[in-house]
Protein backbone atom coordinates (compact mmCIF):
# COMPACT_ATOMS: atom_id res chain seq x y z
CA UNK A 1 0.00 0.00 0.00
CA UNK A 2 1.08 3.60 -1.08
CA UNK A 3 1.85 6.33 2.00
CA UNK A 4 -0.54 9.33 0.97
CA UNK A 5 1.63 11.49 -0.58
CA UNK A 6 1.30 15.25 1.91
CA UNK A 7 1.14 18.55 -0.47
CA UNK A 8 0.80 21.73 1.03
CA UNK A 9 -2.86 23.00 1.49
CA UNK A 10 -2.34 26.02 -0.46
CA UNK A 11 -0.68 26.93 -3.53
CA UNK A 12 -0.62 29.04 -6.67
CA UNK A 13 -2.84 27.78 -9.66
CA UNK A 14 0.61 27.03 -11.97
CA UNK A 15 2.21 24.93 -8.65
CA UNK A 16 -1.72 23.34 -8.55
CA UNK A 17 -1.79 22.02 -12.18
CA UNK A 18 1.85 20.60 -11.90
CA UNK A 19 1.08 18.53 -8.86
CA UNK A 20 -2.49 17.91 -9.78
CA UNK A 21 -0.20 16.44 -12.84
CA UNK A 22 1.48 14.18 -11.04
CA UNK A 23 -0.96 13.26 -8.44
CA UNK A 24 -2.15 9.37 -8.40
CA UNK A 25 -5.73 11.17 -6.94
CA UNK A 26 -8.17 13.76 -7.88
CA UNK A 27 -8.33 17.18 -6.43
CA UNK A 28 -9.88 20.54 -7.29
CA UNK A 29 -8.33 24.11 -6.69
CA UNK A 30 -10.05 26.87 -5.11
CA UNK A 31 -8.73 30.42 -4.83
CA UNK A 32 -5.54 28.46 -3.67
CA UNK A 33 -6.62 25.80 -1.85
CA UNK A 34 -6.60 22.26 -2.67
CA UNK A 35 -9.69 20.05 -1.66
CA UNK A 36 -9.18 15.98 -1.68
CA UNK A 37 -11.72 14.29 -3.98
CA UNK A 38 -13.04 11.46 -2.39
CA UNK A 39 -14.31 8.31 -4.48
CA UNK A 40 -18.56 7.69 -4.63
CA UNK A 41 -20.42 5.13 -4.15
CA UNK A 42 -21.21 2.21 -6.52
CA UNK A 43 -24.30 4.32 -7.17
CA UNK A 44 -22.57 7.32 -7.74
CA UNK A 45 -20.18 5.15 -10.16
CA UNK A 46 -23.24 3.21 -11.82
CA UNK A 47 -25.64 6.71 -12.37
CA UNK A 48 -22.24 8.14 -13.77
CA UNK A 49 -21.40 5.72 -16.46
CA UNK A 50 -25.15 5.15 -17.53
CA UNK A 51 -25.43 8.64 -18.11
CA UNK A 52 -22.28 9.14 -20.00
CA UNK A 53 -23.47 6.27 -22.09
CA UNK A 54 -26.94 7.51 -22.78
CA UNK A 55 -25.64 11.04 -23.55
CA UNK A 56 -22.99 9.33 -25.74
CA UNK A 57 -25.84 7.51 -27.75
CA UNK A 58 -27.94 10.14 -28.12
CA UNK A 59 -25.38 12.81 -29.68
CA UNK A 60 -24.55 10.35 -32.40
CA UNK A 61 -24.06 12.34 -35.62
CA UNK A 62 -24.22 15.71 -33.95
CA UNK A 63 -21.31 18.39 -33.17
CA UNK A 64 -20.93 17.17 -29.60
CA UNK A 65 -19.04 15.73 -27.63
CA UNK A 66 -19.59 13.76 -23.80
CA UNK A 67 -16.63 13.34 -21.34
CA UNK A 68 -16.05 11.75 -18.07
CA UNK A 69 -14.82 13.36 -14.79
CA UNK A 70 -11.09 12.73 -15.93
CA UNK A 71 -11.24 16.35 -17.80
CA UNK A 72 -11.48 19.98 -15.51
CA UNK A 73 -13.80 22.87 -15.97
CA UNK A 74 -11.83 26.59 -15.08
CA UNK A 75 -14.99 28.45 -14.53
CA UNK A 76 -14.30 32.15 -16.20
CA UNK A 77 -11.64 34.10 -14.62
CA UNK A 78 -11.61 32.73 -11.17
CA UNK A 79 -8.62 30.46 -10.28
CA UNK A 80 -10.58 27.18 -9.66
CA UNK A 81 -10.48 23.96 -11.16
CA UNK A 82 -13.52 22.11 -10.77
CA UNK A 83 -14.12 18.31 -11.71
CA UNK A 84 -17.67 17.42 -13.01
CA UNK A 85 -19.10 13.89 -13.19
CA UNK A 86 -19.88 14.48 -16.81
CA UNK A 87 -19.95 17.71 -19.21
CA UNK A 88 -21.30 17.94 -23.43
CA UNK A 89 -18.92 20.49 -25.32
CA UNK A 90 -20.62 21.24 -28.66
CA UNK A 91 -18.28 23.00 -31.33
CA UNK A 92 -14.28 23.13 -30.80
CA UNK A 93 -13.21 22.49 -27.44
CA UNK A 94 -11.50 25.57 -25.66
CA UNK A 95 -9.01 25.12 -23.77
CA UNK A 96 -7.61 26.98 -20.42
CA UNK A 97 -4.74 28.71 -21.42
CA UNK A 98 -3.05 28.39 -18.24
CA UNK A 99 -2.85 24.09 -18.87
CA UNK A 100 0.05 23.51 -21.06
CA UNK A 101 -0.71 20.26 -20.99
CA UNK A 102 -4.29 20.36 -22.02
CA UNK A 103 -6.50 19.10 -19.28
CA UNK A 104 -8.48 21.58 -18.44
CA UNK A 105 -11.42 23.04 -20.66
CA UNK A 106 -13.24 26.53 -20.26
CA UNK A 107 -16.39 25.99 -22.82
CA UNK A 108 -19.03 23.46 -21.14
CA UNK A 109 -22.55 23.31 -22.98
CA UNK A 110 -23.94 20.99 -20.29
CA UNK A 111 -22.79 19.50 -17.05
CA UNK A 112 -23.58 16.82 -14.70
CA UNK A 113 -23.28 16.22 -11.06
CA UNK A 114 -24.47 12.84 -9.68
CA UNK A 115 -25.37 14.48 -6.15
CA UNK A 116 -23.92 12.55 -2.61
CA UNK A 117 -24.83 13.29 1.13
CA UNK A 118 -21.21 15.06 1.52
CA UNK A 119 -21.21 16.98 -2.12
CA UNK A 120 -24.53 18.03 -2.52
CA UNK A 121 -24.74 21.14 -0.92
CA UNK A 122 -21.27 22.24 -2.79
CA UNK A 123 -23.07 21.26 -6.39
CA UNK A 124 -26.58 23.19 -5.68
CA UNK A 125 -23.94 26.09 -4.17
CA UNK A 126 -20.52 26.78 -4.73
CA UNK A 127 -20.26 24.64 -7.96
CA UNK A 128 -22.92 26.05 -9.37
CA UNK A 129 -22.33 29.86 -9.04
CA UNK A 130 -19.09 29.10 -10.65
CA UNK A 131 -20.36 27.56 -13.71
CA UNK A 132 -22.82 29.80 -14.45
CA UNK A 133 -19.83 32.44 -15.17
CA UNK A 134 -18.69 30.29 -18.34
CA UNK A 135 -20.53 32.17 -20.77
CA UNK A 136 -21.40 28.53 -23.21
CA UNK A 137 -23.10 26.87 -20.33
CA UNK A 138 -26.49 26.39 -20.61
CA UNK A 139 -27.75 23.42 -18.50
CA UNK A 140 -26.67 21.83 -15.32
CA UNK A 141 -28.30 18.39 -14.24
CA UNK A 142 -28.27 17.28 -10.63
CA UNK A 143 -28.85 13.57 -10.38
CA UNK A 144 -29.63 12.06 -7.00
CA UNK A 145 -28.88 8.56 -6.00
CA UNK A 146 -31.58 8.08 -3.21
CA UNK A 147 -34.34 8.32 -5.56
CA UNK A 148 -34.87 8.79 -9.49
CA UNK A 149 -34.79 11.84 -9.87
CA UNK A 150 -33.18 14.40 -12.55
CA UNK A 151 -32.98 17.84 -11.92
CA UNK A 152 -32.27 20.43 -14.79
CA UNK A 153 -31.34 24.50 -14.57
CA UNK A 154 -31.23 25.48 -18.10
CA UNK A 155 -30.22 29.18 -19.18
CA UNK A 156 -32.81 31.15 -20.84
CA UNK A 157 -32.08 33.45 -23.42
CA UNK A 158 -33.07 37.08 -20.73
CA UNK A 159 -30.18 35.42 -18.36
CA UNK A 160 -32.62 33.85 -16.06
CA UNK A 161 -32.43 30.17 -15.31
CA UNK A 162 -35.21 27.42 -15.91
CA UNK A 163 -35.93 24.68 -13.17
CA UNK A 164 -37.24 21.15 -13.84
CA UNK A 165 -37.38 18.19 -11.99
CA UNK A 166 -38.63 14.86 -12.62
CA UNK A 167 -38.74 11.66 -10.77
CA UNK A 168 -39.72 8.09 -11.53
CA UNK A 169 -38.24 5.51 -13.31
CA UNK A 170 -41.26 5.90 -15.89
CA UNK A 171 -39.99 9.12 -17.01
CA UNK A 172 -37.55 10.70 -19.08
CA UNK A 173 -36.29 14.81 -18.75
CA UNK A 174 -35.77 16.79 -21.56
CA UNK A 175 -31.95 18.37 -22.15
CA UNK A 176 -32.84 21.69 -23.56
CA UNK A 177 -29.92 22.78 -24.81
CA UNK A 178 -29.23 19.54 -26.37
CA UNK A 179 -32.34 18.72 -27.91
CA UNK A 180 -32.60 14.96 -26.05
CA UNK A 181 -33.83 13.36 -23.87
CA UNK A 182 -32.55 11.23 -20.84
CA UNK A 183 -34.35 7.74 -19.89
CA UNK A 184 -34.88 7.68 -16.51
CA UNK A 185 -35.39 3.88 -16.33
CA UNK A 186 -31.90 3.78 -18.42
CA UNK A 187 -30.04 6.49 -16.46
CA UNK A 188 -31.05 4.79 -13.23
CA UNK A 189 -30.70 1.16 -14.74
CA UNK A 190 -29.34 -1.36 -12.12
CA UNK A 191 -29.38 0.86 -9.18
CA UNK A 192 -30.70 -0.49 -6.09
CA UNK A 193 -32.05 3.08 -4.06
CA UNK A 194 -32.28 2.97 -0.11
CA UNK A 195 -35.41 2.45 1.56
CA UNK A 196 -37.48 5.23 1.94
CA UNK A 197 -37.27 6.68 5.62
CA UNK A 198 -40.69 6.82 7.20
Amino acid sequence: MTEPVEHPRRMTAAEYLDFEFAAETKHEFVDGEIIDMSGGSESASLIGTNVLGELGNALKGKPCRVYDSNLKVRPGKKVRYRYPDALVICGPTVFDENDKRRHTITNPKLIVEVLSPSTESTDRGEKFADYRLIPEFEEYVLISQRTPMIETYFRQKDGTWLFDARTGLDVSTRLRSLGIELIHAEVFANVEFPPEEQ
